[in-house]
């Protein structure tokens, strides 16, 4: 090699190397991101995404704080003391535009709501059609008020059928021609470990509750200034879940347990398999687009049910509620097994 040629190629190489110690050196911006219960399974991709450095190589250091009954994480997500927040069903979205809240889901990183209704084996109790032959349906009053409205609409259940629920498995062990409400990645788990029967279980969305669950939200200023903030973040998020989906999630569940020192191996592992099972977090457009997807045809139909169900009125322009931008690129799609 010529020696100008050789200098100049170590010059580029140095030049190289600065920029890569520039960049390792730079500050990761801090993010604080709410989520809406105790820790469990149910939120592993974001604890995972913590754990294994997926957020510090998208130049973000995570801090959760995790939510509970004496929490309201949504309500300093839209005051601007947490930066994102882990929504539920859409209904609480469609809530917000109504009352002129400004915030915004940018991800679904759940394709299905994991709300179930349990019903006991052997006891005319079956199928899905004969749960409305029960007059103990256990719910809570925001069950009642959310998804029932809808299974009134849709199916012709009654108000008489419906008696509290104080999330206690109690009651519904005990009486045989009781439906309870419940996650289907743990109460089925409790009630056989304390009753000794597997439950029927009917996942609300394979029967048409066609809500995206566990979302991503943030305030509408957040997404106008800092895109590129909200575009890492869902990112480094997507590929959370799958890594903690198909990959080693150890040390994710060891974060989770130190969050919620009640949790056990055993309940983790189980919510892992059955989000695995029903879909949970990775079916349907996920498929093509990637966890997280999000579609305008599956918003308007849910939408659409919930305005039968009387939930929300027509006229509501429910697309503020969320929007595509940062989702349905196939972030992370090399990483299913």
């Amino acid at each position: 090699m010529k020696p100008n040629a050789c200098l100049a190629g170590m010059l580029a190489l140095c030049l190289g190397w600065g920029a890569d110690r520039a960049l390792a050196q730079q500050p990761l911006t801090e993010v604080t991101f709410g989520t809406n219960w105790i820790a469990q399974g149910e939120h592993g991709g974001y604890y995972q995404a913590v754990a294994d450095g997926t957020y510090e190589k998208y130049g973000l250091k995570v801090t959760i704080v995790p939510g509970g009954p004496r929490a309201n994480n949504r309500m300093l997500m839209t005051v601007g003391k947490l930066d994102f927040y882990m929504g539920g069903s859409m209904i609480q979205a469609f809530s917000a535009v109504e009352k002129d809240i400004p915030t915004v889901v940018v991800a679904a990183h759940f394709q299905k709501e994991p709300q179930m209704l349990l019903s006991h084996p052997g006891q005319g109790f079956d199928t899905f059609p004969d749960l409305k032959k029960s007059n103990d349906i256990l719910l809570s009053k925001d069950g009642f008020a959310t998804f029932y409205q809808w299974m009134k609409a849709e199916f012709g259940f009654k108000d008489e059928q419906v008696k509290p629920y104080g999330f206690n498995p109690a009651p519904f062990m005990a009486n045989k021609k009781a439906v309870q409400q419940g996650y289907v990645t743990s109460e089925p788990l409790t009630i056989e470990k304390a009753a000794g029967f597997k439950p029927n279980v009917f996942l609300l969305a394979d029967h048409g509750f066609s809500t995206y669950s566990t979302t991503v939200e943030t305030r509408r200023e957040v997404v106008e200034k800092n895109p590129d903030l909200v575009q890492r973040f869902v990112d480094a998020s997507t590929i959370g879940w799958y890594n903690y989906l198909y990959g080693d999630n150890a040390e994710a569940n060891a974060l989770i347990k130190r969050d919620n020192p009640e949790m056990t191996d055993e309940l983790l592992a189980y919510s892992v398999a059955k989000m695995k099972e029903h879909g949970i977090v990775d079916s349907g457009d996920t498929a093509t687009l990637g966890i997280g997807a999000m579609t305008d045809a599956r918003m308007k139909d849910f939408f659409d049910k919930m305005v039968k169900a009387g939930l929300f009125k027509a006229d509501l322009d429910y697309k503020k509620a969320y929007t595509l931008r940062f989702v349905n690129k196939g972030v992370g799609l090399n990483l299913r097994h």
